[in-house]
């Protein structure tokens, strides 16, 4: 792929800085994102893909490669179960990859945060490693299955750790909260520094 000639990463040393396993929490615009976060993270991600990318055969090879797993986004089992997934993966020291949008953004722009990164975190005690991706919505916007060469920009942020100083809370619900406020902030700052 063309596209990995211009890719251009900033922080990885951020992220590698965290102790195993972490949760890289990524913006997400384009299929493209986990092919390029995978190709240039130095360990192994777990995630979650819709099932139907599976179908496509070039991506569904590649994304199981770098460590992808089906889901179907409708199922409630479905959801309990990538949850217990992640969880398992994290206690036997993977790191994990999200989307914490939920799924694709239409215009490129980050998009609110969904709770699944928060109750993780929470939950493991894992370090979040934000991630902003820039470029591979223009390279492969929403809707196309084909991609054009881009300048791509990878930028990882500092750790977030469960319970350290800006993440504190009294309850297990307010944690979640807290990681995910920290993460957004993190996300906003990485994404107005890549425009």
């Amino acid at each position: 792929m063309k596209i990995y000639n211009r890719v251009t990463v900033i922080g990885l040393d951020k992220a590698l800085a965290a102790s195993p396993p972490v949760i890289i929490a990524a913006n997400h615009c384009s299929n493209l994102d986990p092919i390029v976060i995978g190709a240039f993270f130095p360990r192994r991600l777990r995630y979650l893909a819709k099932s139907e990318l599976f179908n496509f055969a070039p991506l569904g090879l590649a994304i199981r490669a770098l460590g992808a797993v089906p889901a179907k986004r409708e199922d409630l089992q479905g959801a309990a179960g990538a949850l217990k997934f992640l969880v398992e993966r994290l206690q036997s020291g993977e790191d994990v990859l999200l989307f914490p949008e939920g799924q694709r953004s239409h215009d490129g722009r980050l998009k609110p945060l969904e709770g699944g990164v928060g109750l993780l975190a929470a939950k493991t005690g894992a370090p979040v490693i934000p991630a902003y991706i820039h470029g591979t919505f223009e390279a492969m916007p929403r809707g196309s299955r084909a991609y054009r060469p881009a300048k791509v920009v990878l930028s990882f942020g500092q750790p977030i750790y469960p319970g350290s100083p800006g993440t504190e809370g009294s309850s297990s619900k307010e944690l979640r909260r807290s990681v995910i406020d920290s993460l957004e902030r993190s996300l906003k700052e990485l994404e107005e520094r890549s425009f």
